[in-house]
């Protein structure tokens, strides 16, 4: 009912000095309220230009999308950069790669030396600035992406604005009218609602969904370590500086003069981020040893006999090939625990830590033949004579891993017959070998049985992981392999004690009362199973658990995918048996595992609900609740780092597992809902 025509005021005025007489000093004025109503009423004469063209008062974000869409679609004429393609209202700017099956809606625009990756969607009316990397089946649905940030795979834009330097890790959702300021960072599976502002340098926690304005909040994550790991995007997340600082902050754990070993695996930018944290840790008055590119068992291995300070591994991590992840390990080759973990947190994030004086800097030094003194220890620990009488065929898949570089001499000296899959190390397959995992899987079945093979495996790229097959070419599965790898403990030696988390299935006691061994239950993290060998490496004589990482302690006390390979054809050689054999003497059960989502702030009350629940019934508390029922049993654990639960469960069958599975999902959706 205001409107009287469809001119504006732009706001633009040209003003003779004496209208400033109308002013008052130290008042404030309006021209359309106060000012231009006096010189009306006063018939001073005032003029308007009606310019011809285009005008938009971007007063607010709609207008300023509408005045993008204005351009794009070309109702106003301005200078787009970069190039368009052919008659499509699509721009690219130079330097940019977009990989072969992007689908681009035009109207649109790409800037320059961005990184389109395959299955990406750019919608009409998108606008993505200089520098962005858009991920695997990313879509930007009509957003505005500034310069510089990264959109992680499965990420969605829609409608949105995202500032500078972002990054949106992997699943993250910004909805239509939401904005993201500079430098954000929203963690894996978050999302930001619908016209949420999400302020400068803040830090969206996994799995969070933002539904109100946040302006005020920590920068820096909650935790730096995940899964005793610090883990993140190469270059994006884990970027030289941060690696120098990092290191920096362990080199002032540690203390000045101490003495340190680094390895990598052979990607680039592990050898990036390598280098960047000797800088830190000499600058910090370390010594550094650099054994280059070594898989993680033999660092353990030059640890546990160098008598240094700790050590450091750099490597791509395994569940996430576009991250980086950097182990650090104490005198023992073991990973810190948490304690230690929080402290090297605490001297990074307050920066509490002191530069040497330039005549304390650390020194560095290349140090050769780890990975023939771990060899020669390895086939010196087995009972050789023993191994290379059966003279065992072996089809292996060393995934482009460190691992090929040890499995090829030991087996050999072990006297088998090896064939090799992905059998040399680069990192840079890795990715591509995770993708055609099934595929290698299949070819292991065929292979052993067609070459009469007696067993196949797969190894984890960093040699800490070992998959089994049986020599019928039959994967064993993870849980089972524990099972048999107990098996043979109590079969060799009479009283013998093994180690295994509280998910391990309860079959093992049931050996081991068989066979008058025992079994130690740890928590369900790795690092505690490397403690309990650490304190038992004199009297335990095995150690794992249900993801394929095996220990041998009188070997050494930490994961060891070729060390546990080696102790398995010993075995298999003393007991004249086959896999299949040892599978079918391990009683009947099955496993299951689920990931229920839940709140972060939800996690502690629901636990003590569930422990409520669960007194007039058999229960553990060692890590999580544990719940013995007449069919099987099930543990209740929550995500240390993540915003979920995990419900592992064990019964005679799958079907049984799943059925316990689901009474405690149910159990915990339904507290999340209540709460």
């Amino acid at each position: 009912s205001e409107v009287f025509s469809d001119t504006v005021n732009t706001g633009i005025y040209c003003l003779e000095p004496s209208v400033l007489d109308y002013m008052e000093p130290d008042k404030v004025y309006d021209w359309s309220g106060d000012i231009y109503p006096r010189m009306l009423k006063e018939r001073k004469p005032l003029f308007g230009y009606q310019a011809t063209g285009y005008w938009c008062d971007i007063g607010n974000l709609a207008q300023y999308r509408q005045a993008q869409a204005d351009a794009l679609s070309g109702r106003v004429q301005v200078e787009i950069p970069g190039q368009r393609q052919g008659r499509d209202l699509i721009w690219i700017g130079a330097g940019t790669e977009i990989a072969a099956d992007v689908k681009i809606q035009e109207p649109a625009v790409i800037g320059a030396n961005c990184r389109i990756k395959k299955g990406a969607v750019i919608e009409e009316f998108s606008v993505i600035g200089d520098n962005c990397i858009v991920g695997v089946e990313a879509r930007v649905i009509g957003g505005t992406i500034f310069n510089g940030t990264y959109m992680g795979d499965g990420t969605r834009a829609r409608a949105c604005i995202v500032g500078e330097n972002c990054i949106l890790s992997r699943g993250t959702a910004v909805e239509e009218g939401a904005v993201v300021g500079d430098r954000a960072h929203l963690h894996q599976n978050s999302s930001v609602a619908t016209r949420v502002k999400i302020w400068p340098d803040k830090i969206i926690e996994a799995g969070s969904v933002v539904t109100s304005t946040f302006v005020w909040g920590p920068m820096w994550s909650s935790s730096l370590f995940k899964d005793n790991r610090v883990v993140g995007l190469a270059n994006v997340e884990i970027t030289p500086e941060f690696g120098t600082k990092l290191a920096t902050a362990f080199g002032a754990f540690l203390g000045a003069g101490k003495t340190v070993v680094i390895s990598r695996d052979s990607h680039p930018a592990s050898r990036m981020v390598k280098r960047a944290m000797i800088g830190g840790l000499m600058s910090a008055g370390i010594h550094v040893q650099d054994i280059r590119v070594a898989p993680k068992p033999v660092i353990s291995y030059t640890l546990n006999r160098m008598g240094v300070a700790g050590g450091v591994h750099v490597h791509m991590d395994t569940e996430d090939p576009q991250s980086i992840a950097i182990a650090f390990f104490n005198a023992e080759g073991v990973p810190f625990g948490k304690p230690l973990q929080r402290k090297i947190e605490n001297i990074f994030t307050r920066e509490d830590f002191r530069r040497a004086d330039y005549t304390d800097v650390g020194s560095l030094d290349y140090r050769s033949g780890t990975v023939e003194a771990y060899t020669e220890g390895l086939v010196d620990f087995v009972n050789r004579t023993q191994v290379v009488r059966r003279k065992f065929a072996i089809v292996a898949d060393c995934a482009y891993g460190g691992a090929s570089l040890v499995i090829p001499p030991v087996l050999g000296q072990l006297g088998c017959d090896l064939v090799t899959l992905n059998g040399f190390p680069d990192a840079t397959k890795q990715e591509q070998a995770r993708a055609e995992r099934r595929a290698y899987t299949q070819a292991i079945s065929t292979m052993v049985p067609t070459m009469g093979a007696d067993l196949g495996i797969v190894l984890g790229p960093d040699g800490e992981e070992l998959h089994l097959f049986d020599e019928k070419g039959v994967p064993i599965e993870d849980p089972r392999a524990l099972a048999v790898f107990c098996l043979l403990a109590f079969m060799a030696r009479q009283g013998a004690t093994v180690a295994v988390p509280v998910t391990a299935p309860s079959v093992i006691e049931d050996m081991a009362d068989h066979y008058g061994g025992k079994v130690l239950r740890t928590k369900s993290d790795y690092v505690s199973l490397m403690e309990a060998a650490v304190a038992g490496k004199e009297t335990l004589a095995f150690a794992g658990d249900v993801e394929g990482h095996y220990i041998i302690p009188a070997f050494q006390p930490a994961s060891d995918a070729i060390a546990s390979l080696s102790w398995l054809l010993e075995m298999l050689s003393l007991q004249k048996a086959t896999l299949s054999d040892l599978v079918a003497r391990v009683p009947r059960f099955s496993v299951g595992h689920e990931a229920v989502p839940c709140p972060w702030d939800r996690k502690g009350e629901i636990m003590r609900l569930l422990t409520e629940q669960v007194q007039s019934e058999p229960a553990e508390f060692l890590d999580g609740i544990k719940v013995r029922l007449s069919d099987g049993w099930v543990l209740v654990k929550p995500d240390a780092t993540e915003p979920s639960f995990h419900v592992h469960a064990q019964a005679e069958s799958p079907e049984g597992a799943e059925k316990l599975i689901a009474g405690f999902r149910d159990r915990i959706q339904a507290l999340c809902k209540n709460l």
